[in-house]
């Protein structure tokens, strides 16, 4: 018997291409969109963003500092939010799961990324419970972000489905005994809910 459905939030409810935001910023700045990621990838500073370990104003100072750009603090998070695009399952989905389940996101995310989708998905308010990455110190795949999760659900594991594009977080609750599968489309997941007597 489930009690409660998870789900991730990036490309899985909401599609996103971190490239949109390279090059929206390729003009500010002195490096190619291509450059970006790779000067980024040499720093810890996204992560410690998205575990909370950065507040926003400083994690924009910081970035510009690394980039050499200077634009103000809203234009930026626009930028920022930029990578978000088209919704991946249907409203209705979520509509009818938050009517029979405890319907939780369990995402690694950001202070700027998340009031974002708040204000530009309406999808997310069937949501009863949100366990982000940057309020609990922890990113997925390590376990404190998922025995929140659990916590939050207020159901044993087994009790619980998780739906997540990315194999190594599948993985990660599955051996803490939740019920987890990888996404890939809206018609797969809804197969996979149906098998399971959750739709």
């Amino acid at each position: 018997m489930y009690r409660a459905v998870i789900f991730d939030l990036g490309r899985v409810l909401v599609n996103f291409d971190f490239s949109r935001g390279y090059r929206a910023l390729e003009p500010l700045c002195p490096y190619r969109a291509d450059e970006i990621p790779r000067r980024l990838s040499t720093t810890h500073l996204v992560e410690d963003f998205e575990t909370g370990l950065v507040e926003p104003h400083d994690f924009v100072e910081r970035l510009a500092r690394i980039l050499d750009f200077e634009i103000p603090y809203d234009r930026f998070c626009a930028i920022w939010s930029s990578i978000f695009a088209e919704t991946l399952v249907p409203e209705s989905l979520l509509e009818t799961l938050a009517a029979r389940y405890r319907l939780l996101m369990l995402s690694n995310t950001n202070a700027i990324h998340f009031p974002m989708i708040c204000q530009t998905y309406p999808l997310v308010r069937h949501f009863h419970d949100y366990i982000l990455s940057y309020e609990v110190k922890a990113m997925k795949p390590r376990r404190e972000i998922f025995d929140r999760a659990i916590e939050r659900a207020g159901c044993p594991p087994e009790q619980c489905f998780y739906t997540d594009d990315i194999a190594q977080y599948v993985d990660a609750a599955r051996r803490l005994g939740i019920d987890a599968v990888q996404f890939q489309s809206a018609v797969q997941l809804e197969a996979d809910l149906r098998l399971r007597g959750i739709l």
